[in-house]
Order: C-alpha cells, then sequence, then structure tokens
C-alpha cells in the first residue's frame, strides 16, 4: 500500500505561481511513475504532468511551459511548479501514484486562481 499527502494549494491571482508537494509513503519503492491530475467543477479529471522513476516526463497540452514536475527520491516526494497561473487552472489537484497492480490517489488539494 502506498498513502499519498498532498500540500501547497491555495488561491493565487491570474499571472502567479504555486508549487503543490506530494508525499509518499508506506510502500513508496513499488511506484514507477508519480505524477498529477486535476479536476475543475463539471469537468473529467485530466492529466497534468507524469514523471516516471526512469525520469520520462510527460505533460498535459494545456500546462506545457507554464508548468514543472520534479521529484526528491531521498524525501518521496513529487512537486509541481505552476507558473504564470490562468483562471482555467483552477480544479482539484490530485496526486496519483502507479504500481504494476494498482493506481494510488491523494485526497487532493484546491487551487484557485483569480482572474
Amino acid at each position: 500500500q502506498v498513502q499519498l499527502v498532498e500540500s501547497g494549494g491555495g488561491l493565487v491571482q491570474a499571472g502567479g505561481s504555486l508549487r503543490l508537494s506530494c508525499v509518499a509513503s508506506g510502500n513508496p519503492f513499488i511506484i514507477y511513475r508519480m505524477g498529477w491530475y486535476r479536476q475543475a467543477p463539471g469537468k473529467q479529471r485530466e492529466l497534468v504532468a507524469t514523471l516516471t522513476s526512469g525520469g520520462r516526463i510527460n505533460y498535459g497540452d494545456s500546462v506545457k511551459g507554464r508548468f514543472t514536475i520534479s521529484r526528491d527520491n531521498a524525501k518521496n516526494t513529487v512537486y509541481l511548479q505552476m507558473n504564470s497561473l490562468h483562471a482555467e487552472d483552477t480544479a482539484v489537484y490530485y496526486c496519483n501514484a502507479q504500481s504494476i497492480s494498482r493506481d494510488f490517489w491523494g485526497q487532493g488539494t484546491q487551487v484557485s486562481v483569480s482572474s
């Protein structure tokens, strides 16, 4: 089992920045990919960014060039640096971890961007 705890969400003005953190505990060595997804009201959950244990990164089209995913293996933590935030980035952001057998999800952290 893996437990994920997100932090760093909040309210920011358009054009501002936030950094999200996600700490994995339990059995983090079974994880081969971690990442972030988001869900805005009335919309489906969508990919923000993922990072594999081998270093491969994938970004959703709407965040390319503005968001950066990174990790600290010693702390079992993945980060999402969000710059140039738009009102359209407002959503609940979920940390995700994938093992061979299943996905794990955090409880989510709210990001609100005021225009």
